[in-house]
């Protein structure tokens, strides 16, 4: 069974941003069409500059709020990877509104015009964010808590309205629930910019990182490649497999089956490392790491300041569903993955 995405169209919304110009890098050297669709509010285009002289690849600047874009994105396509979200708890807490219209009414608009142009499959983006106050650890995929911000409640309607289209028009849904992701062209600038960047361009300065609280807050941290490798088994995972999979998964569970009629496919998966790592021990490997090109780094104190609203205490992922269901089996820790991106961190954002 084919465990990459080859010979296919493919669409990346958000293709701009973050991850989604490394799905967008590595699908076109896997021999695929890819689209681009990106407004560039949070992307940029220095993240794809390398694939415009591409003739497989096509950038469409617009907005998943436009339905039109959206039906001009999928047309011909095989999958939809969906990145496209405005992502961070604390925007989502300053602006709900803005984070509802695009991660709910951006996601619907992008979902129906999939179903519509009858794509193979419609592979989202979820987040971890959706356990909320859940106790349990690690999180598995069907015990949740309640919801902690705007932007939690906004990803986990995703997971309700990608089920709902399953049963409705019969479109193949999968979500990943993606767990502090981190990497090669991940931005540090910004007031919503994701800690491990940030810290990184901090220590490069000299200059002392503030963590939130005492630093015994706990992250499940996972490496940009771990991610490339769900979205792509999400992807291509044959139906007949997933279906007898979760058959099995399910009842040595006692999970009532998530499929109306065990034709349709919409499942919601971890993807993570299966590691917690403090905010402390995160600095730590951070200055570890960056002390090989500045001996000055190893010096830096750590500064700690209030908790952030929002927040969850701990994070950890259960990762076995990934592992029976679609052969996920992510190869970088996060100590391993900060060994690779170390370098890109120290070149780019210095």
């Amino acid at each position: 069974m084919n465990r990459i995405i080859t010979n296919s169209k493919v669409v990346v919304t958000g293709g701009a941003g973050f991850i989604g110009s490394n799905l967008c890098e590595v699908l076109l050297k896997q021999n695929n069409d890819v689209t681009c669709l990106d407004n560039f509010s949070t992307g940029f285009t220095h993240n794809i500059e390398a694939f415009l002289s591409n003739p497989k690849f096509k950038i469409i600047e617009g907005d998943i709020r436009n339905y039109k874009d959206c039906q001009k994105a999928v047309e011909g396509a095989d999958y939809v990877l969906h990145q496209a979200a405005l992502g961070s708890v604390p925007r989502s807490i300053v602006d709900p509104m803005t984070a509802t219209d695009v991660n709910i009414g951006g996601f619907v608009k992008m979902l129906h015009a999939a179903a519509q142009a009858k794509v193979k499959r419609f592979v989202y983006a979820a987040s971890s964010s959706t356990y909320g106050d859940s106790i349990n650890l690690p999180k598995v995929e069907h015990i949740i808590g309640n919801a902690l911000s705007p932007y939690a409640i906004t990803k986990y309607v995703d997971e309700l309205y990608a089920k709902n289209f399953s049963d409705l028009y019969g479109i193949e849904t999968i979500g990943l629930r993606y767990f502090n992701v981190f990497g090669r062209r991940q931005d540090p600038n910004g007031a919503y910019a994701a800690v491990i960047p940030k810290f990184v361009q901090t220590l490069i300065k000299h200059e002392s990182p503030l963590i939130n609280g005492d630093g015994s807050f706990s992250r499940d941290f996972t490496y940009i490649d771990n991610v490339i490798q769900a979205n792509q088994l999400a992807a291509i995972t044959p139906t007949e497999v997933l279906l007898e999979r979760m058959k099995g998964y399910n009842a040595t569970r006692g999970i009532a089956s998530n499929n109306s009629d065990d034709k349709s496919i919409s499942e919601v998966f971890n993807v993570a490392f299966g590691e917690r790592t403090n905010l402390n021990e995160l600095v730590q490997i951070l200055i570890d790491n960056l002390s090989k090109f500045d001996a000055e780094i190893a010096n830096i104190q750590i500064q700690h300041g209030p908790n952030r609203a929002g927040d969850i205490p701990h994070s950890l992922a259960s990762i076995e569903k990934g592992k029976t269901l679609l052969g996920y089996e992510p190869g970088y820790s996060i100590r391993k993955g900060l060994e690779e991106a170390t370098e890109w961190y120290w070149e780019n954002l210095k």
